[in-house]
């Protein structure tokens, strides 16, 4: 059996709209993010860290993701170390042609599965705002998606549990 696999899926419907994302970037991305009013930091401003551990894993820890110029995402390892990698945070790469904004909508809808040796996987994918369809939309979605993951897609699955923060899990397969 396959012990470890991975995969990212974006949904239609943004789950997570209060991740916290931080622009490490070149000037442009800066002027960009100022506009936006997206946190932001330069490449002085992280030299600041001198490889500090514990200041990384505080920074890392702060923000949900993180996105970095092409310029400078080669560097990061240089400047911060294992840090952003160890917290299993390291950035996704912006161009300069992209639209921040679009990306980072980007981020806060995309879902990861990973499996590692427990065969348990719990996931976001809606938040209480959302209408009962879009719920279901991404629901189906993130299932159907999980399924071409797996070697024998249906046989591999027990059963499916749907969990709301408070509330009793519900089961669906």
């Amino acid at each position: 059996t396959q012990s470890t696999w991975d995969g990212t899926i974006r949904l239609k419907h943004v789950p997570k709209p209060r991740m916290k994302i931080c622009i490490l970037g070149d000037q442009v991305h800066i002027d960009q993010a100022t506009a936006n009013d997206i946190p932001h930091m330069d490449v002085d401003s992280l030299k600041k860290f001198n490889k500090d551990k514990k200041l990384i894993k505080k920074f890392a820890k702060k923000y949900d993701a993180f996105l970095a110029s092409e310029a400078i995402i080669k560097q990061l390892p240089r400047i911060l170390g294992p840090g952003l990698n160890k917290a299993g945070k390291f950035p996704t790469m912006i161009t300069h042609q992209e639209n921040m904004l679009a990306k980072v909508e980007d981020i806060k809808a995309t879902i990861r599965f990973q499996m590692k040796k427990v065969l348990v996987m719990h996931l976001a994918i809606a938040h209480i705002e959302m209408s009962p369809e879009d719920i279901q939309n991404n629901i189906t979605l993130s299932i159907n998606f999980l399924i071409t993951l797996l070697k024998k897609g249906w046989q591999n699955v027990k059963s499916v549990y749907i969990k709301s923060t408070m509330g009793a899990p519900q089961r669906v397969f």
